[in-house]
């Protein structure tokens, strides 16, 4: 996870758009090879031997001109200046390189050394590399990126078909009070699916800058509603605690299982288990009944403050379902007007999620 955000904040230091990432490009085409240190640190500054100061403001054709030089080049840590030209690193030669370049072996041992960020452009291969701490990574060719990135769109909106449909299907058993656990840990599994999907675009968006624009708006289409929706369905089904509150945040469980592998993932038993359900396989054909937040949710104007009262009350949806608008009244919040919009809410959501589910 640390991993993944440093590459991210890198990432986006030098995507399509900004003057250093065209630079970047210039130097690659004309095959003249750079070395650059982003970052102006004391441990920087210590191991530059000779060069000439700029302190210049970064722009595509400065940076080109000047890695026509065989020195390197130091830019402050916002990659908006240059603030030298033509050095020579000098770095702790003991320090461990699995690098055979000069210029890709100085750069690993500099960005573990002084753990900035240090860009090595190679003469030869036609690739840039990027170094931080001990961490290695290669720049793709944009149209691959965007390639990988068009196909995970496509592979996420098929997830979110057969995740809707689910979910239509969960609220149908949810009316008709039929659920078992292994309903729920199924639409769970693929809501994370599609949360896991979305991190795999994210990536690609950050790395394609500029150009990322129209892939960024797929995404936020396909992806409404469904990090809500999860919360609020580990809500509806999370074991309480003795005293009656969560065993844990619904928010933190989902964020949880995001980052659990694939394998994890593809085990029912173990979604099972951390909703507290227990991971035995005669566990997932229990009966359980939610507690009302998915489906309260979807009526409108129907705040969330006022949702939390009707659950403490009745405790499941059920009792929600079979309550009386004199019932739904006596609750704190809910006046004679917006106990009869919930249940006429309620039954206009029936009739729907059981139509669609036939369609």
């Amino acid at each position: 996870m640390e991993r993944e955000k440093k590459l991210a904040e890198i990432l986006r230091i030098i995507a399509p758009g900004t003057s250093l990432r065209d630079g970047l490009e210039n130097i690659l085409r004309a095959k003249t090879g750079g070395l650059i240190v982003v970052g102006d640190s004391e441990e920087v500054l210590g191991i530059v031997d000779g060069g000439f100061n700029l302190n210049a403001e970064l722009t595509p054709a400065r940076l080109y001109e000047l890695a026509k030089m065989d020195g390197a080049m130091v830019l402050n840590d916002n990659a908006d200046r240059i603030l030298c030209a033509n050095a020579q690193l000098i770095p702790d030669p003991t320090i461990a390189s699995s690098e055979t370049g000069t210029r890709h072996r100085t750069a690993e041992r500099v960005a573990k050394q002084t753990g900035e960020l240090v860009i090595s452009i190679s003469q030869r291969r036609d690739i840039i590399s990027l170094y931080k701490g001990s961490y290695k990574h290669v720049l793709e060719d944009i149209r691959l990126i965007l390639g990988k990135a068009n196909q995970g769109v496509q592979t996420l909106e098929k997830y979110r078909s057969v995740l809707d449909q689910a979910l239509t299907n969960l609220s149908a058993l949810e009316f008709e009070d039929l659920v078992t656990i292994a309903d729920v840990v199924t639409v769970i599994q693929r809501t994370e699916m599609v949360l896991k999907i979305e991190k795999e675009i994210i990536k690609y968006i950050i790395e394609l800058g500029t150009e990322g624009r129209l892939i960024k708006m797929q995404l936020e289409e396909l992806i409404t509603n469904v990090k809500e929706e999860g919360i609020l369905l580990i809500k509806d089904y999370l074991v309480e605690g003795e005293d009656g509150e969560e065993t844990q945040d619904a928010e933190e469980l989902l964020l949880e299982l995001t980052n659990w592998s694939s394998d994890e993932m593809l085990s029912l038993n173990t979604i099972s288990k951390a909703l507290g359900h227990g991971g035995s396989l005669n566990s997932l054909d229990l009966s359980v009944a939610p507690r009302g937040y998915r489906i309260l949710k979807k009526i409108p104007r129907l705040p969330m403050p006022v949702i939390e009262n009707l659950v403490d009350h009745f405790d499941i949806l059920q009792g929600i379902l079979n309550a009386s608008p004199d019932e739904l009244d006596e609750v704190e919040g809910i006046g004679e007007v917006r106990a009869l919009a919930i249940k006429e809410g309620l039954r206009r959501l029936r009739d729907q999620v059981l139509l669609d589910r036939h369609i």
